[in-house]
């Protein structure tokens, strides 16, 4: 039910007629066996004979008997070789020998040197690429094919799985990335990892939101995620930004300056984050020509961001509490070790 107007290109069910040449027959004529092979193939074989030209184009000149005559065997009774020890015509049913046979393929196709046979289709009303590929590659194993035959998607399919397989090493890529840009704006290790902690819910969100709308994880779902990704830590980097500096120019301690980044940070992160909403509905909302490939990234995008909205107010402050005291409590140790370093050393004999 996932897949329509299913096709393949193999045709195997051209009737067959075998055809060999009687040599003894053949020699007692004295009618060698290339000149068989001849009046075969121009009979019912396409012998070019001769080309002319015109001033627009070129036409090619075939020599065949009528396509109803290949039809029947007895085709061979009307076709006649001249015996070069009798001088009389001989009937070229009289020098070979034809048996019919099961059915053949009419064509063998390949791909990269290989026999291949290629099975298209379309999708079904409402179903996702993704849907049909796994519908594909369950039949593919329900039918317990050889080890010999192989099988592989081509064209759209082919894409849709390339894509898929290099989206993680993108999006790993782009955190990685933000990671190492981040961390040199800081001056640490530990901050990064606060901003990029908001990107969970955000994925969390355009996937529930995907799920809930019934759309697949395509390419242009990974998109809508990606922009995600820039869109979300904008929103920790505002609050986390005022935080480090109420920390390190005021003296503020950790509670009092990420609550105060939250309450002052609150109303540009509402405003960021609805002014993307509301631009996102529209792709996900709209229909018409190309509304399919429109409808996943707006759904990405404005249910990510709703989730995210919601949580990160509560979970990054979380977030920068903890990863602080795991830097301040470093910090204490350092500083310990260092003057248990200055004590021995003083302790010392000269």
């Amino acid at each position: 039910p996932a897949l329509r107007d299913v096709t393949s290109d193999q045709e195997s069910s051209a009737p067959a007629l075998t055809v060999e040449i009687d040599r003894q027959a053949a020699s007692r004529f004295g009618i060698p066996a290339q000149d068989i092979n001849s009046a075969l193939y121009n009979s019912f074989g396409e012998r070019q004979i001769t080309q002319f030209y015109t001033q627009v184009s070129q036409y090619k000149v075939i020599i065949e008997v009528s396509p109803e005559l290949q039809e029947d065997t007895s085709t061979f009774d009307k076709i006649f070789l001249r015996s070069p020890l009798t001088g009389g015509q001989v009937p070229l049913s009289s020098l070979v020998t034809f048996t019919t046979g099961a059915s053949k393929p009419l064509t063998v196709n390949h791909l990269g040197k290989y026999p291949s046979v290629t099975i298209s289709f379309n999708l079904a009303p409402g179903v996702a690429l993704g849907d049909a590929v796994t519908v594909v590659e369950n039949a593919t194993a329900e039918m317990g094919m050889p080890a010999t035959v192989t099988g592989s998607f081509q064209g759209t399919a082919q894409a849709f799985q390339d894509s898929l397989k290099s989206q993680p090493i993108l999006i790993a890529a782009a955190i990685v990335a933000i990671y190492i840009i981040l961390g040199m704006l800081y001056e640490s290790y530990i901050h990064p990892l606060t901003i990029l902690s908001t990107l969970p819910s955000a994925g969390l969100g355009a996937l529930l939101t995907l799920w809930a709308f019934g759309h697949d994880v395509g390419v242009i779902a990974i998109i809508g995620i990606l922009l995600l990704i820039g869109i979300v830590k904008k929103n920790a980097i505002m609050m986390i930004d005022f935080a480090i500096e109420a920390e390190r120019d005021h003296g503020v301690e950790p509670e009092k300056a990420i609550f105060e980044a939250c309450i002052k940070r609150f109303r540009p992160i509402l405003m960021t984050t609805l002014a993307a909403m509301i631009g996102g509905i529209p792709l996900a909302l709209g229909h018409g020509d190309g509304s399919e490939l429109r409808q996943p990234l707006g759904y990405a995008i404005v249910g990510g961001l709703a989730l995210s909205q919601l949580l990160t107010l509560f979970t990054t402050p979380v977030v920068y509490l903890m990863f602080d005291g795991i830097l301040l409590r470093a910090r204490k140790m350092r500083k310990h070790h260092q003057e248990d370093d200055l004590d021995n050393a003083g302790s010392q004999p000269a």
